[in-house]
């Protein structure tokens, strides 16, 4: 069961980076896809969902709460008997590149900057109603 509990915690873990992922490329694709005539970029969907991703986030901080995925997460690693982020390689790297420490208000600051950035862009791209 030991095993088992650890590869939930690493797909856990695997979802949160492409969660991470879809919030930072996904600002990238609506400017460049914009730059260069890509539609789908303004779909409704995908900019309604991109920017409650980028929401939940900004709410997460701002009301001091631990993101669902990462306390799931290291539930199921204690579950495993395991301890903080000991594992693979890759498991390694992924942790490294999302969970890093820095003072609480510079993750404040730049989720906030980030969202509203989000938000800036439904007025510069706005959103797709139907086909062109």
């Amino acid at each position: 069961m030991t095993n088992l509990y650890q590869i939930m915690a690493n797909l856990v873990l695997l979802l949160h980076l492409t969660i991470v992922l879809f919030v930072l490329f996904g600002l990238v694709l609506v400017f460049v896809g914009n730059a260069c005539g890509w539609r789908w970029v303004n779909n409704p969907w995908f900019r309604l969902s991109h920017l409650l991703a980028i929401g939940v986030v900004v709410a997460e901080v701002w009301l001091e709460i631990v993101c669902p995925l990462t306390t799931l997460e290291m539930w199921l690693r204690s579950q495993s008997g395991g301890v903080g982020y000991s594992g693979g390689f890759i498991e390694h790297w992924l942790n490294r590149l999302l969970y890093y420490e820095a003072p609480a208000w510079v993750f404040t600051v730049t989720y906030t900057v980030f969202g509203l950035i989000v938000l800036a862009t439904w007025w510069i791209f706005p959103p797709s109603r139907g086909r062109r």
